[in-house]
C-alpha cells in the first residue's frame, strides 16, 4: 500500500510540473500569436498602402461611417505607442493613427445613444471582418475607454466620452419654481 501511495504522490508531482510547463507554453504561445498577428496586419496594411498609392480604394460597409481622414500638423505618435490618459487639453493628435480613426468613427457614428460595436468599427476601418481583426479593434477601443477617450457600455458598444465636469446651467433659464 505504501508503494502505491509513493507512486501516486510521484504522479501528482509530475502532473503539477506538466501543468506549470503547459501554462508557461500557453502564455508564450499567446505572446507569439500576438506578434504574428501584428506582423501580418502590418504587412497587409503596407501592401494595401503601396497598391493604393496612398488613396483608399475600398468603399465602406453599408451603414457604417467611413473613418475620418487624419489631419493636423502634430507629428504622429509611433504605432504601438502607449495611449495617454484623456485630459481637458488633450486632442486626438496625441493618439496613434489607428486610435485616432477609432475615436473618429465613434464620434461620427450613431447618435442614438446605443454606440458602435467592435464589428462595426472593424468594418468602418475597412479591415477584414474576421475574429482576430474584430478582437484587435475591440482591444484598442477598450484601451481608449480605459484611458477616458471613449465610453464602453456593458453591452460592449462604444460611445463618445462622457463629460466629467460639472453641468453648466443653461443660458436664459432660471432654476426653482419661478424658472419654468
Amino acid at each position: 500500500m505504501g508503494l502505491l501511495e509513493e507512486r501516486e504522490a510521484a504522479a501528482r508531482v509530475r502532473v503539477e510540473e506538466l501543468r506549470a510547463r503547459m501554462e508557461r507554453v500557453t502564455a508564450e504561445l499567446a505572446d507569439a500569436e500576438a506578434v504574428l498577428e501584428r506582423r501580418v496586419i502590418a504587412r497587409t496594411e503596407l501592401a494595401e498602402a503601396l497598391a493604393a498609392g496612398g488613396e483608399e480604394t475600398q468603399a465602406p460597409a453599408a451603414g457604417v461611417p467611413e473613418a475620418p481622414a487624419v489631419t493636423g500638423k502634430a507629428p504622429a505618435p509611433v504605432v504601438g505607442s502607449v495611449v495617454p490618459r484623456w485630459h481637458e487639453a488633450a486632442t486626438v493628435d496625441a493618439l496613434a493613427v489607428d486610435y485616432r480613426r477609432i475615436v473618429g468613427l465613434v464620434e461620427s457614428g450613431a447618435d442614438d445613444g446605443e454606440g458602435i460595436s467592435a464589428k462595426q468599427l472593424t468594418a468602418g476601418l475597412q479591415l477584414e471582418l474576421v475574429p482576430a481583426k474584430v478582437e484587435g479593434v475591440r482591444s484598442k477601443a477598450r484601451r481608449l475607454a480605459e484611458r477616458g477617450w471613449l465610453t464602453a457600455s456593458p453591452s460592449g458598444r462604444f460611445t463618445r466620452r462622457q463629460p466629467t465636469g460639472p453641468a453648466r446651467p443653461r443660458a436664459g433659464k432660471r432654476g426653482g419654481r419661478d424658472g419654468g
